[in-house]
């Protein structure tokens, strides 16, 4: 369940830069507009973040301490952070309402791991740290221990845990303290919410917020149309600057999860950071990637891993039933070409190739 790979949508953002584009009110006449683009660091990968503010004022400490805060609380690379803290406890913890953010992501995870029927578990983290793509250690497996997957696959249960159903400030408790909690498959979409959030209670209408490949965009680009945003080639030696295809957007969030990124070789057996928590090991259906389109980033995310875990027929079926929530998911056919797939909604985002 792990996507650590999920920069898959290419945008251009480089250093601080100013544009400045015309846009014509019919009472007041011509606004000039200044877009001001920042780039930086968190979760361990980049973020970029465009957005148009005809005072240029440079938000960058202030989205800096924002992720900050957020990593203190949903980081499994911080020992001190919130989630760390319960993952090291014998019985579990209690939360108050500083811990917001740890809240916010529990929830969510809730949510989707219902709606998926366990597809999307963030109880995974005993399984991803044994195959090598968590905070323990970049280890690859070089002999998988069967029983050790079946041990650590018996751990894995978001139902298990004790106050899930009075989320919020409290407690919550496990049964084992080997149980741990992962968000790296919904926090950067998340932050990416958060940040967007931060910018609307500034005035600020126009932008484009992507941490790591989860974007939203909200109002018009420098152009003075919709945002575009591009979908990676899915193949392991294709270029980050290879495009399969790409859509528009405007007050929407898109997230992408593949597997051909994050993963490794032994033995000529590969394995990915998708770990199905059903199963205990490394997914490698025919899905390559799945885009999803939602009104927040953070459900975008989330959805997004668990199509890959669910795979292609079933990842249609759960977006068929999802109001107000759209696919694209690429594949390969039973030819071994590439194909894809989208749910009728994507037309409306000028999706093209």
């Amino acid at each position: 369940m792990k996507i650590l790979a999920k920069g898959l949508i290419f945008l251009i953002s480089l250093v601080l830069v100013l544009y400045s584009c015309k846009q014509v009110d019919s009472d007041v006449g011509t606004v000039e507009t200044t877009y001001v683009k920042l780039r930086g660091e968190t979760m361990g990968t980049y973020y970029a973040v465009t957005y148009g503010d005809s005072l240029q004022r440079n938000m960058q400490s202030s989205i800096d301490s924002l992720l900050v805060a957020l990593n203190l609380e949903v980081s499994t690379y911080i020992d001190s952070s919130v989630i760390s803290r319960f993952n090291q406890s014998v019985d579990g913890m209690t939360f108050s309402e500083k811990d917001s953010h740890f809240i916010q992501n529990l929830i969510k995870s809730r949510e989707v791991y219902i709606l998926s029927g366990g597809a999307f578990d963030p109880t995974v983290m005993p399984l991803v740290n044994y195959w090598g793509f968590g905070y323990s250690g970049k280890e690859k497996v070089n002999r998988v221990d069967s029983m050790e997957v079946s041990r650590l696959r018996s751990l894995v249960g978001l139902s298990a845990l004790v106050g899930l159903d009075t989320l919020g400030p409290g407690r919550l408790s496990k049964p084992n303290k080997d149980i741990q909690l992962d968000f790296s498959a919904i926090a950067k979409g998340y932050g990416v919410d958060l940040v967007g959030n931060y910018l609307i209670s500034q005035g600020v209408d126009d932008f484009l917020v992507d941490i790591g490949g989860e974007s939203l965009a909200s109002g018009k680009s420098p152009r003075g149309a919709n945002w575009r945003i591009g979908i990676n080639v899915p193949l392991e030696e294709a270029a980050l600057s290879a495009l399969y295809s790409s859509v528009e957007l405007t007050d929407k969030a898109m997230a992408t999860s593949g597997n051909y990124r994050n993963l490794y070789e032994v033995n000529g057996v590969k394995y990915s950071h998708t770990i199905n928590p059903k199963t205990g090991y490394p997914e490698r259906k025919r899905l390559l990637s799945a885009s999803i389109i939602a009104s927040d980033c953070m459900t975008a995310d989330a959805l997004a891993t668990t199509c890959m875990v669910l795979g292609v027929e079933k990842a249609k079926e759960l977006i068929g039933s999802l109001s107000g929530v759209d696919a694209y998911l690429i594949f390969s056919a039973e030819d071994g070409t590439m194909t894809d797939w989208s749910s009728p909604g994507m037309s409306s985002y000028s999706l093209s190739r």
